[in-house]
This record gives structure tokens, C-alpha cells and sequence, in this order.
């Protein structure tokens, strides 16, 4: 059940409708943020998860997009202004809130845009009946979390890690030192940015705010030890391209970190997806989004002209 909030006061551009999504989790209740901005051929967005997750990466984008079609950015639940529920988050959380979002609020199939950990989510729900996508794009697709990603799999250590961040004193204060903005910053000039010198103080400013949410460490650190990678190996993230459900379109930053990179490179190489290279990294949605736009939008538009919503 969807009904309308008030426009968060940190978010001063905003000019779509602000709602909310009554959802529930083993019988406990969680409130999902939205935001439906324009009229016209629906595109729902999410952007991807991180500790600084939120629909507010994709807003400039969607401002965009909102010219043409009407546009909806989600805050995954656990991050954003979404509930952030002590719990333990799994992939079968997210499938489970993605595809009761989609079914309560499309009856026909619509287009989708999915950054980071949202592309595998997003894939995966592809595959089930009813179809809930028309045509998906992915922007800077990833299915590995930071530390199996610079570590290899060491789930032993990772399961450390995230049992001591979710410890109530000891937690907090690990927490707080992972997220100062000096860190938030090198983050974004190492690997979300591909220009160091976008990376402002106002945006650091805002990242921050971002992870001072209550409870914000469970989500955030089940997500840094990939416990919220949606599949374990490439060649899962592979067979969701194969057969392809839908057309699709995958978005490759060309700053973006080498074994990232190989990742998207090795789905567009051996599947039939279409591809569109352009600068940045893997926030390429935040840093460049006129560009991203422009490039997109020949996409679809060609397939929507072919494949009007009925």
C-alpha cells in the first residue's frame, strides 16, 4: 500500500510527490520511501546499494528522464530515508520487497533502471511470471560486495567483521570510523567518481548525513562483506543474460576499477546485451548524468516507440 509523504526537507530540489510504501518482512512492518516525478511511459529507478545509498544519486538523472516519461526512484528498504530495521539483511530480503513493490504498483511491465547490486535484483526478478520488465539498463552492474571484491572469498572474516559491526557499543563506534567524511571522500575519488575533482564538499556533506540514520550500520555492512550480493559467482550473474528475458542494456564506466570493470565486460562479450561506454566510474549516474541521459535516451526511445504501454 503506497500513500503520500512529506518532500524531505534535505532533498531541497525535489519536485516530484514524495510516498510511501507499506511493506512487511516476516510479519514485521517497514516503510519504503519513493518518489514519482512526470507523466507519461513509467520507468522505475533504484540506485545502487552502498553505505551511502539513496535515491537522491539518481535525481538529477530522473529530472531528465521526467521531460518524457514518468519516473520513480526507490529507497531500497535499509537505506535511504526507508526504514532501516535491525535485522539481517540477505538477498532474499531485497528479492522479496522488489518484486511485491513492482506487482503493487505495475499491472503491465515497465521499464527498469538499476545501478550497482541493483542490476542482479533486478535480473533475477526477470526471470518470474508475471514479466515485470519491458527493458531494463544497468549502470555500472556489479554482484560482488567491496571486501570479496578486494579480499577473495574470505567468508569467515567477513562474517567477523559484520557480527562485530552489529554488536550495540563496539558496533557503533566501528561504524562512525567507516564512515567520517575523510573516508567518504577517498572512497569516492577511488572508485565511485572517475574525476576526482567532482568530488565536492557539499556532496561529502550529504553522503555523510546519509550514514548517520538510525540503524544505518546493518544494512551497510551486511552489503560491504557481500552479504547482500544477489548471486556468488560470475556464472550466476551470467545466467540471468541467458536467454535474456527482456532487452537490455548495460552501461560501462570507463574510470571503472579493473576487476569491476571485467565483470560488465564479460556479460556484454558473452551475452546479448546492448552496450554504451561512457566516462566515469560507478556512480556514472551521479557524476555524468547528461551525458548518461543522452545516451540512453536514443535506447529508449526506439524500443518504446516499437512497444507502446497498452
Amino acid at each position: 500500500m503506497s500513500e503520500a509523504v512529506s518532500p524531505n526537507p534535505m532533498e531541497p530540489n525535489s519536485t516530484g510527490q514524495v510516498r510511501e510504501f507499506s511493506w512487511a518482512w516476516k510479519g514485521k512492518p517497514i516503510s519504503v520511501v519513493y518518489e514519482v516525478w512526470g507523466t507519461g511511459h513509467p520507468i522505475v529507478m533504484f540506485p545502487a546499494l552502498s553505505s551511502v545509498s539513496s535515491r537522491g544519486e539518481m535525481r538529477q538523472l530522473a529530472a531528465l528522464l521526467a521531460e518524457q516519461f514518468q519516473v520513480w526512484m526507490v529507497d531500497w528498504p535499509g537505506f535511504g530515508e526507508s526504514d532501516r530495521p535491525a535485522i539481517a539483511y540477505k538477498p532474499a530480503f531485497y528479492h522479496g520487497f522488489l518484486r511485491d513493490f513492482t506487482r503493487a504498483n505495475f499491472s503491465d511491465p515497465v521499464v527498469a533502471i538499476a545501478a550497482g547490486h541493483g542490476a542482479g535484483y533486478v535480473m533475477q526478478l526477470a526471470h518470474q511470471e508475471p514479466k515485470p520488465w519491458s527493458y531494463v539498463i544497468l549502470l555500472a552492474p556489479t554482484w560482488r560486495g567491496p571486501l570479496p571484491t578486494m579480499m577473495g572469498p574470505k567468508k569467515w572474516l567477513f562474517k567477523l567483521v559484520r557480527q562485530a559491526v552489529e554488536l550495540p557499543i563496539l558496533g557503533q563506534i566501528l561504524y562512525f570510523l567507516n564512515t567520517l567524511p575523510w573516508f567518504l571522500r577517498w572512497m569516492y575519488g577511488r572508485h565511485v567518481f572517475g574525476d576526482r575533482k567532482h568530488v565536492t564538499r557539499q556532496l561529502i556533506r550529504d553522503k555523510w548525513r546519509t550514514t548517520r540514520k538510525r540503524k544505518a550500520r546493518f544494512a551497510s555492512v551486511a552489503f560491504v562483506t557481500g552479504g547482500l550480493d544477489p548471486v556468488q559467482s560470475r556464472k550466476e550473474f551470467v545466467d540471468y543474460f541467458q536467454p535474456l528475458p527482456h532487452p537490455a542494456l548495460i552501461v560501462v564506466g570507463e574510470q571503472t576499477p579493473p576487476r569491476s570493470r571485467e565483470e560488465m565486460e564479460f556479460v556484454v562479450h558473452f551475452t546479448g546485451v546492448q552496450v554504451y561506454r561512457m566516462p566515469g566510474s560507478l556512480g556514472l549516474h551521479e557524476e555524468y548524468p547528461t551525458q548518461l541521459f543522452d545516451g540512453i535516451a536514443p535506447f529508449l526511445k526506439k524500443f518504446l516507440s516499437k512497444n507502446p504501454l497498452s
